[in-house]
């Protein structure tokens, strides 16, 4: 992890914890030091990992979608923890992560179609303080998705809120999950005005 948190790690113990770590060894190969971050309010850290759980078997977005929304919307925020994650789980899942590694960079990058651009867009948008989501923009993503797979969209941003939000505050920095499966290195945006 790049930095210090800024709460102290704890020790992760008891049953539950055993499960914790066991579930995070099987899934990532190792125990992620944000754990030992959460470990000190147990309630928070199931709960959110119950909700993450829940909002991972919604199936009305295109599963590409929901990554590329995730990583644009943590891209917006500034969590790295989240974009390292979410790239690791695009890779785990067998999604495109050629076309998540450039997430960071969508506006620069020729990779992405039009729906994937605007899913990306509206992904930004709703993570502004105000959301700055528009009309135009929502009614052609009801035309590209439908009414069931745009609802989908907007929960998804606003779970990535919460958690990157979360971590951002906490201090939760990237742990190089997508280093431990090999990936290249996430795309960076060219200048500084591109990520804006």
């Amino acid at each position: 992890m790049t930095g210090d948190t800024r709460v102290p790690l704890t020790e992760i113990n008891g049953v539950f914890g055993a499960l914790v770590k066991f579930a995070a060894r099987k899934k990532m190969g190792f125990v992620p030091k944000s754990v030992g971050v959460l470990w000190h309010h147990k309630s928070v850290m199931k709960d959110a990992m119950g909700i993450g759980g829940k909002v991972e078997k919604w199936g009305e977005l295109d599963q590409n979608l929901a990554s590329y929304a995730a990583m644009a919307a943590a891209a917006t925020i500034g969590c790295s923890f989240c974009l390292d994650f979410n790239y690791f789980m695009a890779h785990d899942r067998g999604l495109n992560e050629a076309k998540a590694r450039e997430v960071p960079r969508w506006r620069e990058a020729p990779v992405f179609t039009a729906t994937e651009r605007r899913v990306m867009e509206y992904a930004e948008a709703a993570s502004q303080t105000p959301p700055a989501v528009t009309d135009e923009l929502s009614d052609a993503l009801l035309a590209d998705l439908g009414p069931a797979a745009l609802v989908e969209l907007a929960a998804r941003v606003a779970f990535m809120n919460m958690s990157a939000r979360m971590n951002v505050a906490l201090g939760i920095h990237s742990e190089q999950f997508a280093d431990a499966c090999g990936l290249p290195p996430l795309a960076v945006p060219s200048t500084a005005s591109d990520a804006a």
